[in-house]
């Protein structure tokens, strides 16, 4: 596996927000900082990925990669792909405000979201992390 050669970095999202990036590379969390940061609520998506939003100003303020290296890993047939299982616990208000953020800039710039159809009307949604010159492996 090759390693991260990243502390800490910032750059500006597509939609102009300031980006900082914060890496862990003892616990391998990469968390990444949209704009101030300020007091948030931290939404589970999953076991390795947690959105902190503020719910009043409905906006991202960061979102956190646990087990960044896997996370970000290519596979044989490309990016690796993660279920958002946690999505179906929460309340249908507050599902949509965490589904419209992941679908926006700027966290869709560095998480990308589709879903995987089972059967009709059953779908998942799935989560890549996407790759940045930042985020450059040794």
């Amino acid at each position: 596996m090759s390693k991260l050669n990243l502390q800490q970095a910032e750059t500006t999202a597509r939609d102009g927000t300031p980006v900082r990036f914060v890496y862990d590379e003892e616990a391998d969390m990469l968390e990444l900082f949209f704009g101030e940061n300020a007091p948030a609520m931290g939404i589970e998506l999953s076991d390795h990925i947690v959105l902190r939003l503020d719910r009043q100003t409905k906006r991202a303020l960061s979102l956190i990669l646990l087990h960044f290296s896997i996370l970000a890993e290519q596979t044989e047939y490309g990016p690796r792909s993660f279920p958002l299982e946690k999505l179906e616990q929460l309340p249908p208000d507050l599902r949509e405000l965490v589904l419209r953020l992941l679908t926006s800039l700027p966290v869709s710039q560095f998480l990308k979201v589709s879903q995987l159809q089972m059967t009709p009307p059953e779908f998942t949604p799935i989560a890549t992390v996407e790759p940045h010159p930042i985020l450059a492996y040794a």
